[in-house]
């Protein structure tokens, strides 16, 4: 009898060997192996089995990973998958250099935070009385009150610029100034008052540009040197920088989530402390995890001691989430600092405890987020981390095909005049995005009711008139909208 191998299947097991660089004890092994075959998503199915890493990855379009895992306050694993670059057939190792976009938050803040304990920044002070070559335009929308870097590090600053693009590689870069100032060749407004401070939390890219400014005027050192100097060094990260470009060779390539060429191999940013232009490993991003949470203990002080961190990871405005640097996760009594990237091409994400030791993180050289919440959660799983997966579970049904073929057609949400495509694929349906090739796979829960992975925490169903599809809605226990069918 002849055995057949898929080419997927093939591919798998040579990456697989490529890539496997370290040997970890038989346990871990194991572990390791239960991560990759159990990534979950925000619903859990009651009659499909969890996704494997591999197919996971075939499924998004995601060419790279790469893991580390943190327990009892050491690296217990790192792992990297797929390629860096699939032109170059170029393998993700764990030395890989992807970008981490805003997680570079989290490293700035521990830098500004080392400036605060020397004493060379107060956190409560007014910005431009540490503001030398560039003052803050105040105006009547900040309503007298003066913004901080207490402010800044927890975006209650009220400022402006959510976030930045980045620049493909033949257009000229910005400087820092016309950055803030919202000046050609900058390609995002001004960084200006939208609120008074201290009232809401609202995030800003722009107000963290501000502290990067800030650090240069008051240590008289270029940004990258003095994060490369005060923190990286002295931790380790010899993989990490702030820099338009990796620091070597060996780093991903970024892909959009529907593999639409970006220009360039990655999009450069002249922003640093807001994580544009911020390189790492998942092994270098662990180990600053690590010592965060030992500080936190009182068992390290290699940067941070243990009082500053503690400030560092309180939440700044009651009711909010926003530390400096950190968002905190309160998964039922158990803390979490955490903080996501996402820029062209690239997403990241990670996870540490306050207690116990325990992080992740996951960095992927594409823009589809979902994957890399789906790998978080198997590692949650996995690794027994009490109350932090939330899931709903759903009984997926079988919808005959005359039932799903009724349903294919193009529809337009209700009010505007564009709206979604559904296609009968596979014997499945999938809704195509009106701008994109994306597509998402519909599950049904009944003849009428479905849902879809990408869609989170939302249910929709479809409404029928004397056997005439009129659309479908939308409801999120918040929100409800209408989708109406134009056309089969």
């Amino acid at each position: 009898m002849k055995k057949y191998f898929s080419i997927s299947a093939i591919w798998i097991a040579i990456v697989a060997n490529a890539q496997t660089e370290i040997h970890y004890p038989k346990e871990i092994e194991n572990k390791i192996h239960l991560v990759e075959n159990n990534l979950i998503s925000w619903v859990k199915f009651d009659s499909l089995q969890n996704w494997n890493i591999y197919d996971r990855m075939k499924d998004l379009n995601v060419n790279g990973v790469s893991i580390a895992v943190i327990n009892d306050y050491k690296i217990e694993w790192a792992k990297s998958y797929g390629f860096a670059d699939t032109a170059q057939k170029r393998l993700v190792t764990n030395n890989t250099l992807f970008q981490i976009a805003s997680i570079g938050k989290s490293l700035n803040a521990f830098g500004q935070m080392a400036l605060v304990q020397d004493g060379k920044i107060n956190l409560e002070r007014d910005i431009n009385d540490y503001l030398i070559r560039w003052k803050f335009p105040y105006d009547s929308l900040s309503k007298g009150k003066k913004i901080t870097l207490a402010n800044l590090l927890s975006h209650t600053a009220g400022l402006s610029v959510h976030g930045f693009d980045g620049y493909e590689w033949h257009h000229t870069l910005p400087t820092i100034f016309q950055t803030l100032n919202g000046e050609p060749p900058a390609n995002n407004p001004p960084v200006r008052s939208e609120f008074e401070p201290s009232i809401k939390s609202q995030y800003s890219g722009g107000g963290i540009m501000i502290s990067q400014l800030m650090l240069e005027d008051v240590t008289g050192m270029e940004y990258s040197e003095y994060m490369n100097k005060k923190v990286f060094l002295p931790l380790g990260m010899m993989h990490t920088s702030f820099s338009t470009d990796p620091l070597y060779n060996d780093f991903a390539t970024g892909y959009r989530f529907d593999r639409v060429n970006m220009g360039g191999k990655y999009m450069k940013f002249t922003e640093k402390a807001c994580g544009g232009a911020a390189w790492s490993t998942a092994s270098d991003l662990a180990k600053f995890i690590i010592e965060i949470q030992l500080s936190l203990k009182g068992k390290s002080n290699k940067v941070l001691d243990k009082e500053t961190v503690q400030k560092m990871l309180a939440p700044y405005l009651k009711g909010t989430n926003a530390a400096f640097g950190f968002f905190i996760e309160d998964k039922s009594g158990d803390l979490y600092f955490q903080h996501s990237g996402l820029n062209p091409g690239y997403s990241s994400q990670y996870f540490g405890s306050f207690e116990g030791g325990r992080g992740v993180v996951v960095l992927v050289n594409s823009d589809m987020t979902d994957f890399m919440a789906e790998v978080v959660n198997s590692v949650a799983t996995v690794y027994g981390w009490k109350n932090f997966y939330e899931c709903t579970t759903k009984k997926v049904i079988s919808v005959s095909a005359d039932t799903l073929k009724k349903y294919v057609g193009t529809y337009k949400f209700d009010g505007s005049d564009n709206g979604p495509t559904i296609l009968y694929e596979n014997e499945n349906l999938y809704l195509k995005d009106p701008h994109s090739s994306t597509k998402w796979r519909m599950y049904f829960t009944s003849n009428t009711e479905f849902f879809m992975l990408e869609a989170k925490w939302a249910n929709q169903k479809f409404f029928i008139d004397n056997n005439t599809v009129g659309g479908f809605s939308i409801n999120t226990g918040t929100y409800n909208s209408k989708v109406l069918k134009v056309s089969d």
